[in-house]
């Protein structure tokens, strides 16, 4: 036996079924304006509403009581299924899936913000049911924002106390963590206005506004027309581009920049670094599209620009069919599977900050060669990283890699074709949706068979809660004493 409470956890679930049900009610008015069944959504609230009020009032334990790193690990995890269980059954009882495992994979990867889908004609779905699909992005976002800013760091996952509050950037930005939250929400909620407000400007209707904002404030992807959002004109996809970059930044940054400290994210290396790849990525894919297909040079800076920030923010939007580039093109926006954007962002993948200190440790090896009895400490915002988090940091790419190269095999062996097995387990792994083939951008993965789509969700949730969260729990000595 551990140390682990059970009522804490218990006290947990209970939460967050309670919370899901506010969020079914929001689709209720959806159903009313567009003559949909009511049934899925206020059977959804049943199921969860009952178990919730259970758990969470007659279990004689404090939800206040500070939690072991165990139980967070735990509590995270088990948090994340139940939110996603929970996320299947308006699919389920509206018929538009019919199976489990297929409606965990769509429920997860609205959770998770990746955005990858087993719907064919998303057009042919019932409106709440493609609101309650995009709204469990937005909802997702709010989690991965506080997990990645507030909880990680307090569980040095890895190495994410690099970039805690207290300790990466070395700034606290406000004395308490309920106030950190509420300032986040606060922005996050900011960022999703303004955003609909400027969609809403280019002629796009309310319905599409809401969803596709939460699509890419969540920086998950899901959409309501069958081709994402090539219909859209050209400002709509600067906008959605523009909102994308936005919601790929730290909100440690985006905090500073509404309190106009502008020296403090001028100091920030992984935001540096982020605009420095973004910048090069779009003006070389602009140069392949330009000279190597009847492009013009604004289209083929729009289409850039929009599928390099889609693919690097693991947003995963489209507006045109990557798979049609020229062969350099595709496998140029496969690698970028793996980038991810800021640390403390909704963005998945291995993040802009662990390239970075990966690219810093290269150099120093490099420099050693030269002159090795030498000391080139690893640094980071100006101050040095400490071996063990930078070991940490180091260790974390290196699973990353097995992560994904387990997950490919593991769906090739299942049956699939081994270009889109390989780009389905990078995709799922790092959060983005799209993968190569007919599961590409302009795809989806209808076509995999359930061993593959069981396979993708559990990627879905190793890589959102940055892989040791979950591997931590698999471990024997966590369930030692």
């Amino acid at each position: 036996m551990t140390n682990i409470s059970i009522k804490s956890l218990l006290k947990i679930i209970g939460a967050i079924l309670l919370l899901e049900p506010f969020f079914y009610l929001l689709c209720l008015p959806v159903a009313l304006i567009y003559s949909e069944p009511l049934s899925p959504f206020l059977l959804s609230i049943a199921i969860t509403l009952i178990p919730g009020l259970i758990l969470f009032f007659l279990i004689p334990h404090s939800i206040y009581r500070k939690l072991s790193s165990r139980e967070g690990y735990l509590g995270v995890t088990l948090a994340w299924l139940v939110m996603t269980i929970a996320g299947t059954y308006p699919f389920l009882f509206s018929g538009t899936i019919t199976d489990f495992p297929r409606a965990f994979f769509e429920s997860m990867s609205g959770f998770t913000t990746t955005g990858a889908s087993i719907f064919t004609e998303v057009e042919n779905l019932p409106k709440s049911i493609l609101f309650w699909r995009s709204l469990t992005h937005w909802i997702g976002g709010i989690g991965i924002i506080v997990l990645a800013i507030i909880i990680l760091p307090t569980l040095k996952v890895g190495g994410y106390n690099l970039f805690s509050l207290e300790f990466s950037i070395k700034q606290k930005i406000l004395p308490k963590t309920k106030s950190i939250a509420r300032t986040i929400v606060l922005i996050y909620f900011t960022i999703t206005t303004i955003e609909i407000l400027f969609l809403l400007a280019g002629d796009m209707n309310l319905f599409d506004s809401l969803c596709i904002t939460f699509g890419t404030v969540a920086t998950g992807g899901f959409s309501t027309k069958n081709n994402s959002l090539a219909s859209f004109s050209p400002y709509i996809q600067y906008v959605i581009s523009f909102f994308m970059f936005i919601s790929a930044t730290s909100y440690v940054i985006l905090y500073f920049f509404v309190k106009r400290d502008f020296k403090k994210i001028l100091k920030n290396d992984e935001f540096g670094f982020y605009v420095f790849f973004v910048a090069v990525t779009v003006s070389v894919m602009t140069l392949i599209l330009f000279f190597n297909t009847d492009r013009d040079f604004t289209t083929a800076f729009r289409h850039s620009l929009f599928q390099i920030i889609a693919q690097i923010t693991t947003t995963g939007f489209a507006t045109t069919d990557f798979m049609l580039w020229p062969t350099i093109g595709w496998f140029i926006m496969f690698l970028l599977l793996f980038a991810g954007g800021c640390t403390g962002s909704t963005t998945g993948g291995v993040k802009m900050a662990r390239h970075l200190i990966s690219l810093k440790n290269a150099k120093s090896m490099m420099l050693k060669l030269q002159h090795p009895n030498a000391v080139y400490p690893i640094r980071l915002n100006g101050r040095m990283i400490p071996d063990n988090i930078n070991y940490t940091m180091l260790l974390f790419v290196f699973i990353y890699a097995i992560a994904f190269v387990g997950g490919a095999v593991i769906i090739i062996i299942t049956g699939m074709p081994v270009k889109e097995a390989i780009a389905a387990s990078a995709s799922a792994l790092a959060n983005v949706g799209p993968g190569l083939g007919a599961s590409g951008n302009m795809g989806n993965y209808a076509h995999f068979n359930q061993a593959a789509v069981v396979t993708m969700t559990m990627l879905m949730l190793i890589g959102r809660l940055e892989i040791f969260t979950v591997l931590a729990i698999f471990s024997r000595s966590f369930w030692k004493r």
